[in-house]
């Protein structure tokens, strides 16, 4: 799989500004440009796309994703990684077929109901962060209310094409922890019919 410079570039101040708390005086709002990202998700009914996420140990996996608002997506991991995570709208599962072992825990506890949320209340949970390259827009989610629930920094690159002009290309994930899961995009293709059987699994056996 091959990224462009630009999908390449992306993630980078996501991770650096997840590494530094993302707290300082330097943040910028824009309120433009937050309601383009809220116009973008609402616009995005289903997602599909290849995928690496990388942990903060610098470990990689890849995969593919498929993404079906409100609440579904499964990340169905490749290269001999006997793992599946799935949202079925309610509750979001982890699955290690190789020991037997599953967890689960709802959307709405997870940083990632931002993108999963049918209708995501960005205005209150989340603000711009600077960027130099006025082709990207960055986005930091935290809902203060519920700071145990983690952050999320997604990064759009500028795409007429896209929904709402804007094109997903990742995000970095920090749970309560603290810690951090980036996620880069590939291909992707929006509002492609998504069954819902792709977000079932089969229940791991236990190993003995």
């Amino acid at each position: 799989m091959t990224f462009t410079s630009l999908s390449a570039r992306l993630l980078v101040p996501a991770a650096v500004v997840a590494m530094t708390g993302a707290g300082s005086g330097a943040l910028a709002q824009s309120d433009a440009s937050l309601a383009q990202v809220q116009r973008s998700l609402a616009a995005t009914q289903s997602l599909a796309a290849d995928f690496v996420q990388t942990d903060q140990r610098n470990r990689s996996l890849r995969g593919t994703l498929q993404l079906k608002r409100p609440g579904k997506v499964r990340f169905a991991y490749g290269n001999g990684a006997n793992m599946l995570m799935v949202a079925d709208g309610k509750r979001l599962t982890f699955i290690d077929y190789d020991v037997g072992q599953k967890s689960s825990w709802g959307i709405a506890n997870s940083p990632l109901s931002v993108l999963l949320s049918p209708q995501p209340n960005l205005r209150r949970i989340a603000r711009t962060l600077p960027s130099s390259d006025p082709r990207v827009v960055l986005v930091r989610a935290r809902d203060a209310r519920r700071p145990e629930f983690g952050t999320i920094i997604m990064a759009f690159a500028k795409n007429n094409s896209a929904p709402g002009g804007l094109q997903l290309e990742g995000w970095t994930a920090i749970d309560a922890q603290n810690k951090r899961t980036t996620v880069k995009l590939d291909g992707q293709r929006y509002n492609v019919a998504v069954p819902d059987s792709a977000f079932t699994f089969a229940e791991p056996k236990r190993r003995k």
